[in-house]
């Protein structure tokens, strides 16, 4: 279909002063113009970054509920000699309920690697992978329940509906594989926020999360039974041509774009998708890495084996939730407020092995040198005890990790108090992760906007600064 008058002569006089003034700003109108146009044609086309990148992909391991740091990732000697004692200091008022008496760690911790940074023996085979991981123990959010914070974790915002992290990349970046979706979501139970942590929310309905529930069936209707390859491409061709002449005739609609889009990525998929969410070609002892021979680790093996088989694929963002076990199916499987003792010992035992796997799979591929793998929940937990064996939830102060492109590894950055508390060392706000990552993946926060309701949003909203100090 021809193009309108108007755009081809709009077109012809940006380049007449281009070309006759050399004025940089106007070749960057047409470059801009011109990558518009192909988001219109296609909006999971590859697109340029700000800048040279260090990571092309992001597999981010939600621990959905909240894991405790002062169990995991940030040893406090001190809980163990004040053990039962009255926490020394005023709480904050943004908590839930006032639990005063501060309880011990019941797990040990030991230094492992090179770098000698401590992780708890809940965790022993991420802790052989530790010298290439950053260890960020100075998180703080901004919400004390689990909707705000899993909002904030996943979306920057604690309240409203918000495009997510992997639709703000998938929006700013594309996807290098035009045959599965840019953004997948893995999670057998869903967390109780459910689909707007993954939602695109404003954005073009494109950039939208795609769900896996199913690891048995990942994708459901990928064949045809009735029609041949060939005829189904006649179909979709004649289709497009119906669905361009009823778009001519409204205006820009994101959601009607996104399923002309879908129909056509629906039919690169039977082909494609199938092979991708197949595990049974891996070898023996690939399965074994991840754990697949075992029931405790299975399920989240599978989960992390999946997300390692399509961020090879050139998937831009997989994000892989942790709402189930072997033992048992909940949507915050790490929100301990009792059976410390024996539910986080059960979690770590179902994602540790799986998780390692991961992490030396990818290396082992040369897939870590570009991909990111960020772990954590929505916040931690709180060094005093809830009942005789549970924590509340803890905004205040909590561990995350990083590990892949661009991570120093070996590293561990900022503190808490010597309770647990307190984040009182550099600091790392939710809006600073996310203005991390996005740095990483080549993409400055501010300057990634998109016009809504009269203004520009971003993912850190107006906050949020990049934590150089991380960066190999």
């Amino acid at each position: 279909m021809r193009e309108p008058i108007w755009t081809i002569n709009r077109r012809q006089m940006l380049r007449q002063f281009a070309n006759g003034f050399g004025m940089l700003g106007l070749a960057g109108l047409l470059a801009d113009e011109a990558r518009a146009s192909s988001a219109a044609d296609n909006p999971l086309a590859v697109k340029a970054p700000h800048y040279p990148a260090k990571a092309k992909r992001l597999i981010f391991l939600f621990m959905s509920g909240g894991p405790s740091h002062v169990d995991t990732f940030d040893p406090k000697p001190r809980l163990q000699r004040d053990n039962g004692k009255p926490l020394p200091f005023e709480q904050p008022k943004l908590v839930r309920t006032r639990t005063v008496n501060l309880l011990q760690s019941p797990f040990k911790f030991q230094k492992h690697g090179q770098s000698g940074i401590e992780v708890s023996e809940l965790f022993p085979h991420i802790a052989r992978c530790i010298d290439d991981i950053c260890v960020i123990r100075s998180m703080v959010a901004d919400n004390i329940n689990h909707n705000g914070a899993c909002l904030q974790m996943n979306t920057g915002e604690q309240a409203f509906s918000r495009p997510s992290l992997g639709s703000w990349l998938l929006y700013g970046l594309g996807s290098e594989n035009q045959s599965l979706p840019g953004f997948v979501v893995i999670s057998p139970a869903q967390p109780a926020q459910g689909a707007p942590l993954w939602s695109s929310s404003f954005l073009p309905a494109a950039y939208q999360g795609t769900l896996v529930a199913d690891l048995n069936n990942p994708i459901n209707n990928l064949k045809n039974p009735q029609f041949s390859h060939e005829r189904q491409k006649d179909q979709l061709d004649t289709l497009r041509r119906l669905n361009d002449l009823h778009r001519q005739k409204r205006q820009q609609d994101s959601q009607l774009n996104a399923r002309i889009a879908s129909f056509e990525l629906a039919f690169r998929m039977q082909r494609h998708a199938p092979e991708a969410f197949d595990l049974s070609g891996e070898s023996p002892a690939t399965q074994r890495l991840y754990g697949l021979h075992e029931k405790t680790t299975e399920i989240f093996g599978k989960q992390c084996l999946l997300a390692r088989r399509l961020v090879e694929r050139g998937v831009r963002c997989v994000q892989v939730y942790h709402t189930q076990t072997a033992r048992r199916s909940s949507c915050q499987l790490w929100d301990q407020h009792g059976g410390l003792r024996t539910e986080l010992p059960a979690n770590c035992a179902a994602t540790d092995r799986p998780i390692a796997g991961l992490l030396y799979d990818l290396k082992a591929r040369g897939l870590l040198e570009d991909t990111i793998v960020l772990w954590g929940g929505e916040f931690g937990r709180t060094p005093t005890a809830e009942g005789n064996d549970g924590r509340e939830h803890h905004p205040f102060g909590f561990t995350m990790w990083l590990a892949g492109a661009g991570i120093k590894g070996g590293l561990v950055y900022g503190a808490t108090d010597e309770f647990g508390w307190h984040a009182v060392e550099n600091k790392v706000h939710v809006h600073d992760l996310h203005a991390t990552l996005l740095h990483l993946m080549g993409l400055h926060h501010e300057r990634l906007t998109y016009r809504h309701a009269g203004r520009d949003y971003r993912l850190t909203d107006v906050h949020g600064k990049v934590v150089r100090d991380i960066l190999a």
